[in-house]
């Protein structure tokens, strides 16, 4: 079968298997909310992959990248990270949101994902005190690098070195906001602009040692007004930012992102406050009827040692978080397989996984795992876009991202 061709339409249940395998979970409808339904279980997690060449507006070639992806089966597709104001983020072509012209590109991708019968959120991102002064983009803003406190992330922060700038530094000092209600607002900027963009919910990213997660944590947020200090006051700024996107959107059609386990861009706190915190925020945000939160569970590839010591704060997401969830769909996201996925739904551990890696180089991952094929292998070193300040063509840009093959299916 030739990458132009169509992949045949998903059946239900798995041709080749046993209807009452494991695995046929997967391809049984997930209601997301009571407003939409998806196809099937196998959701694409968002994957950063720097190709807005060469700024930060969307392009024809993501185009393709997302609707191969949405031919290829997947139910809801969530973005790579969306910038919510122009940044110096250690991803020199990441796409933003905050302009008429990205609002347009990402409208080619929302409509080419419908096309093919896939829902879109789109992953709203504040990269907070990970930012370099001498980023491009953070330049041509004009503004400082906002953060709760003026703390800056220590070095051997995992992937955070600003690779397009001489030496790889590592985040700069940051800026202590005077008003989180100005970043509350950039995010209500972002939602609108989803919106118009055509996709169907929005993503609030509150992990990843990010702008929301830099709030929630002590050991980044060391205020002493309403944002900071109490576990109530170092919920507020996430939760305010869930309420405005949820009065853009509606309920139902925004979800979130948590890594309560942390360690990434030199964050975690006590296992003790990491509980008492998440549990907090994980409670006040279900009651605004999210229509999910997803938890990335602890890898040992997400924790650098700083310091001499392992960063992150280990402990099971399902167990500390699955049961405090009322309204909100429970879902899962860090290397689980097939199978693991399968198993945790059918025994209500959890309401959906989130697969991530498999999308990279399997356009057509539902396709594979229906008619148990081989995977692909991930090009690594065509993973991300330029980091060295070249501008590439569109043609070299699409080796590793575009250009995977699709699995030959049985008659």
């Amino acid at each position: 079968m030739s990458q132009s061709q169509t992949i045949d339409s998903f059946s239900p249940i798995p041709s080749t298997a046993d209807p009452n395998s494991l695995l046929s979970t997967l391809f049984t409808p997930l209601p997301l909310s009571f407003q939409l339904t998806l196809r099937n279980k196998f959701l694409m997690a968002p994957l950063t992959r720097d190709r807005s060449v060469p700024t930060n507006v969307p392009t024809d070639l993501m185009v393709e990248y997302y609707r191969q992806r949405a031919k290829g089966g997947a139910s809801l597709i969530v973005s790579e990270a969306v910038l919510v104001s122009r940044q110096g983020t250690p991803w020199p072509h990441a796409p933003g949101i905050w302009s008429e012209e990205q609002v347009v590109a990402w409208k080619k991708i929302t409509d080419a994902v419908h096309e093919e019968g896939a829902i879109m959120f789109a992953q709203l991102t504040h990269t907070g005190r990970i930012n370099h002064a001498e980023a491009p983009e953070q330049i041509a803003s004009g503004e400082p690098i906002y953060a709760p406190s003026a703390i800056k992330a220590r070095s051997g922060t995992g992937d955070f070195k600003f690779r397009f700038i001489a030496g790889e530094p590592g985040p700069s000092i940051p800026t202590e906001i005077p008003d989180p209600r100005q970043l509350v607002q950039v995010h209500k900027h972002a939602a609108l602009s989803a919106k118009r963009a055509g996709f169907d919910g929005v993503e609030l990213h509150a992990g990843g040692g990010f702008l929301v997660h830099q709030f929630l944590d002590n050991t980044a947020n060391r205020r002493e007004d309403n944002w900071g200090g109490s576990v109530e006051n170092r919920a507020r700024f996430g939760l305010e930012v869930l309420k405005v996107l949820k009065d853009v959107f509606g309920p139902g059609r925004v979800g979130i992102k948590l890594t309560p386990a942390a360690g990434y861009s030199d964050i975690g706190m006590t296992l003790e406050d990491t509980i008492e915190t998440f549990s907090y925020f994980v409670t006040e945000a279900d009651k605004l009827e999210l229509a999910y939160m997803m938890f990335l569970r602890y890898d040992e590839s997400h924790d650098p040692i700083i310091d001499g010591k392992r960063r992150a704060t280990k402990h099971d997401m399902i167990e500390n978080y699955r049961s405090l969830l009322k309204y909100s769909n429970f879902f899962v996201n860090g290397g689980y397989t097939p199978v693991e996925a399968a198993e945790l739904i059918s025994s209500n551990k959890v309401d959906g996984v989130f697969f991530a890696r498999p999308w990279i180089a399997n356009p057509d991952f539902p396709n594979r795992i229906k008619f148990g094929l081989g995977m692909n292998e991930i090009d690594m070193k065509r993973l991300y876009g330029p980091k060295d300040g070249r501008v590439l063509g569109e043609e070299e840009l699409a080796k590793g991202y575009t250009d995977y093959p699709l699995a030959v299916l049985p008659n």
